[in-house]
């Protein structure tokens, strides 16, 4: 199998989530279908959507083009509103992210 294109490269994330696993309520988790967000899925969301950035602005933060922004930010807004409207469980872990620190937490 060949593998096209270059590799994706690591964002960079400032947010990560205290929790890993959002549900329905009164559904046990081990009846549910499971829905996969990456960690930098998540952080294209709160950038702009929480945040407020423009997708350039948010891009730059992260490290990567407008255009991979734009396909985590999608692939994120998809996931999440897939689960949301047909009762699936949201697993947020794993991608390809550094952590950084918020600048104003360092002073």
């Amino acid at each position: 199998m060949t593998c096209r294109g270059r590799p994706k490269s690591p964002r960079r994330v400032k947010c990560n989530p205290e929790g890993f696993y959002f549900k329905p309520r009164g559904v046990a988790l081990s009846e549910l279908e499971v829905i996969s967000v990456a960690v930098e899925e998540l952080e294209a969301l709160r950038l702009v959507d929480y945040e407020g950035l423009q997708q350039q602005e948010a891009a730059t933060q992260m490290g990567i083009s407008r255009r991979a922004f734009w396909e985590d930010l999608k692939s994120a807004r998809k996931k999440i509103a897939f689960a949301l409207t047909t009762g699936k469980a949201i697993e947020i872990k794993g991608g390809n992210y550094v952590s950084i620190k918020d600048q104003n937490e360092s002073n």
